[in-house]
């Protein structure tokens, strides 16, 4: 849902406030989102532009429509209202601004800091070399069908320093909810071109002058009507890593591995057998980041698509649900191995209290897992078992909708690490000890891939590990 507000000043509209969040439920097939859906109407109701105040007074009918069609209205209400919350807060700080400084110069300085932005930008981009940098990756599938979805990308950089990102080639609309539209690709290149050029500095209006988009209608990034939307996210991360992968060859400073790609999310429902309601988790599970000129990858992040998601605690998970969280640990020997290695995922494992807890998977990227660059290699992809009371191997799946569990079954899942840069043999021994002793790495795999002996005690045989660098 988005909220936004008209910030008027001395009675002259002079900007708005607006936010976006996610709600619990908004109404559609299954609770929270499903993962089978097949049409945008299975996915919840649609609102376009719609007054929820006007002249200062709340429209309780529209907001209690709007409300009324997710099953968790009083959440729904509590959200609405701190979103309301949030744009009166920006309309406040504005005024405070507009007091302190006056109209007339707030105006003068957004304009320098646009011209400004986009001024260190073009001299940023000058240290990219003019080319085109061609680039494809394959998702796993769309939901519905098992065949693989493929992102095309060409990059053109120009004489004059521009670039512009052509997806022409791309899989076109998709059976499934793997669509998106023009507006949320552009938003997606955009955000692969803040991580490359000057990700330092705040975003403005003179941002992104330098950076067009082409891509050809009805593809899985200009999906039309009725296309099923849900899970949107998939191909642009996908596109975010490729972009940045682009750049490998002509600027290694730039680059980076990818990163385990995708939300892995996890939602758990049911009717809770103290409270007799229904209660619905909804948990994108974080993963490993690409190493990169700079340092290793980040470990246990989330994806570049849900930016600043909270990764739950088991404790609150526990009260929230009827089942108990065995797991959750850094996945050993995820990441993909690199002179800068790549973050590693992690395993978590929920077993059930009660018969009928309901399973929806949307995990992603196992077909074509985080790859390194620069001679970095690539990570572990995910994974999800189900297993019964007795510990029997039920099911491994990646998707699934409204998947019914029995009472004590576990579902463990791992997600993917990130890949690495560089190649391994010029990591720092003593750097791959220290992901040993914390065990990010087995000891087995400093010694197979790193070609680093490391003691019962943590520390490097030196002498060993020379011998298995020199064979």
């Amino acid at each position: 849902m988005t909220v936004f507000a008209p910030i008027f000043y001395h009675g002259e509209l002079v900007g708005f406030s607006a936010n976006r969040a996610h709600w619990l439920d908004v109404g559609s097939k299954e609770p929270l989102a499903p993962m089978d859906s097949t049409s945008i109407f299975q996915e919840g109701i649609r609102l376009g532009p719609l007054k929820i105040y006007d002249r200062g007074e709340p429209r309780r009918d529209v907001i209690d429509t709007i409300c009324m069609n997710s099953r968790f209205s009083r959440n729904a209400h509590g959200d609405l209202n701190g979103m309301i919350a949030g744009c009166r807060t920006g309309e406040k700080r504005l005024h405070t601004l507009l007091d302190r400084f006056g109209l007339d110069t707030i105006r003068q300085a957004t304009q320098e800091i646009f011209e400004q932005t986009a001024t260190l930008e073009h001299e940023f981009l000058k240290q990219i070399p003019p080319g085109v940098y061609c680039e494809e990756g394959i998702l796993d599938n769309d939901g519905i069908t098992d065949d693989p979805l493929t992102v095309k990308l060409k990059l053109t950089v120009d004489e004059n320093h521009h670039i512009n990102v052509d997806l022409t080639g791309s899989s076109p609309q998709a059976a499934g909810s793997t669509n998106t539209a023009m507006a949320q690709t552009i938003s997606a290149v955009r955000v692969a071109y803040k991580e490359i050029v000057l990700p330092n500095i705040p975003v403005t209006g003179g941002s992104f002058r330098g950076l067009t988009v082409t891509v050809p209608p009805k593809t899985i990034f200009t999906a039309e009507e009725p296309a099923a939307f849900s899970w949107y996210f998939s191909h642009l991360g996908l596109l975010i890593d490729l972009m940045i992968k682009a750049l490998e060859k002509v600027c290694p400073q730039l680059t980076a591995g990818a990163h385990y790609g995708d939300s892995m999310v996890c939602y758990l429902t049911g009717i809770h057998p103290v409270t007799g309601e229904l209660f619905a988790h909804d948990e994108p599970t974080v993963g490993g980041w690409g190493g990169h000129s700079e340092g290793d990858g980040q470990d246990c992040l989330i994806n570049v698509q849900n930016g600043d998601f909270k990764n739950f605690p088991a404790e609150i998970c526990e009260h929230i649900l009827p089942c108990i969280m065995e797991k959750y640990e850094i996945r050993q020997d995820s990441e993909g191995a690199g002179r800068n290695r790549g973050g590693c995922g992690v395993i978590r494992t929920y077993r059930t209290l009660v018969d009928g807890v309901n399973l929806y998977l949307w995990f992603e990227r196992s077909k074509m897992p985080a790859w390194g660059v620069l001679g970095g290699q690539a990570a572990q992809g995910p994974k999800v078992t189900v297993y019964d009371e007795k510990g029997n191997v039920v099911t491994e799946m990646l998707k699934c909708n409204n998947y019914r569990l029995g009472k004590g079954w576990v579902v463990e899942m791992m997600t993917g690490g990130g890949g690495g840069y560089g190649d391994p043999l010029e990591r720092d021994p003593e750097k791959v000890a220290y992901d040993v002793k914390n065990r990010f790495v087995s000891r087995q795999r400093a010694s197979d891939v790193y070609r680093v002996a490391v003691r019962e005690d943590g520390t490097v045989d030196e002498a060993a590990t020379e011998k298995l660098r020199q064979q």
